[in-house]
């Protein structure tokens, strides 16, 4: 019986993998649309409370250095992801309410940032 089980799994994750060009496409179109999103937010003041921006301190998303997540960080007297630091940031220099970790608006934030920052090779927990 569990030989059938490990069988019938395998054959699942064999196809699991296998997308189109169409698939791909459509896949890319709706990422890109949450990169637009995720600046649109980024150069917004309606993430806080004060007109600030968060983009009035990383013009571009620069300075978020995404690839080097998870990693202490001192604001938080923690190891944190990047998601608790967008939160940390909303929350203080902009005078926002937290969101939620998994929320449309986080993912689009990360995308952003992180889209900004395409093809720097992964460093966690480098300053």
């Amino acid at each position: 019986m569990k030989k059938l089980i490990l069988i019938a799994a395998l054959a699942v994750f064999t196809f699991a993998d296998e997308f189109t060009k169409e698939d791909l496409a459509k896949w890319f179109k709706e990422y890109e649309s949450v990169v637009k999103e995720g600046r649109a937010l980024f150069t917004s003041p309606r993430l806080g409370t004060n007109s600030v921006t968060c983009n009035e301190c990383h013009p571009n998303a620069t300075n978020t250095h995404p690839e080097t997540y998870p990693k202490f960080q001192k604001q938080l007297g923690k190891v944190a992801t990047m998601a608790e630091m967008i939160n940390w940031c909303i929350q203080n220099p902009l005078k926002g309410k937290p969101l939620a970790l998994d929320s449309k608006e986080m993912t689009a934030l990360i995308a952003y940032i992180t889209e900004e920052r395409r093809d720097v090779p992964l460093a966690p927990g480098k300053h």
